[in-house]
């Protein structure tokens, strides 16, 4: 089975702003974003990578762009399945404001009855992205083998809505997940079900991507685990 790696982009100047950018033009990373960007770049220079696919949005080029400096021979490729959800009406207003709206607690307890005014509903962001995840992992597994290894530079709510899936939650409990800038997470699809292999990660050595793909069946009990093959994560496999 192949591996995808979802990054999330680096901070904006939206997330400093507490502004829900979504699809707003222009919104690019600050400062920190960029040194998040670049953190992540360096965990992910161990990895050779055969693939890396993002979002149109500004600020998850500008992430992507910098993996791919610590990668050999790759050009970047766009998808709009992976783009940021359409926020509609809500797109460029406050958090603050946000948060005085009747649809926010619905937001936050029932988001598979969201469909935000003038834009997307959260079941919709989630089938698109999680179709499009799954296909394009097929073909990359198909054209490169068990043992590729890609990756997936989106957004907050994309990733989570695709880790959710990927751990079989109802899209109602997607908000007990957390992603945070620039993090990553790492999933292995299989054939009889997907594996996740950690969450939100921020630090920690990757070089445990390099080796061969497991196979499909978990192990009963729970296995040796990577530092039995004396591959080490850095403490830095899941949070």
């Amino acid at each position: 089975m192949a591996t995808v790696i979802l990054v999330r982009h680096g901070r904006s100047t939206a997330n400093v702003d507490g502004v829900l950018a979504g699809r707003t033009p222009g919104v690019l990373l600050d400062d920190l974003g960029r040194e998040q960007a670049e953190r992540t770049a360096q965990r992910l220079a161990v990895v050779p990578l055969v693939e890396v696919v993002s979002s149109p949005i500004e600020r998850c080029v500008q992430t992507a762009r910098t993996l791919l400096e610590q990668q050999d021979d790759l050009d970047l490729r766009l998808d709009e399945a992976l783009t940021e959800c359409d926020y509609g009406r809500w797109q460029g207003l406050s958090l603050g404001d946000l948060v005085k709206e009747p649809l926010w607690p619905v937001v936050q307890s029932q988001p598979s009855a969201v469909v935000f005014p003038g834009g997307e509903s959260l079941a919709a962001m989630q089938a698109r992205a999680v179709g499009a995840i799954r296909r394009r992992d097929a073909e990359i597994e198909a054209k490169h083998g068990a043992g590729a290894v890609w990756a997936v530079v989106s957004h907050g709510d994309i990733i989570k809505s695709v880790l959710a899936d990927a751990l079989g939650m109802h899209l109602d409990l997607f908000q007990r997940l957390n992603v945070g800038p620039a993090s990553i997470s790492v999933i292995r699809y299989g054939t009889s079900r997907p594996d996740v292999i950690s969450t939100n990660t921020e630090f920690g050595d990757l070089t445990w991507l390099r080796s061969a793909a497991p196979a499909a069946d978990a192990p009963v009990g729970g296995g040796a685990g990577r530092e039995s093959a004396g591959l080490h994560d850095g403490g830095g496999s899941a949070s």
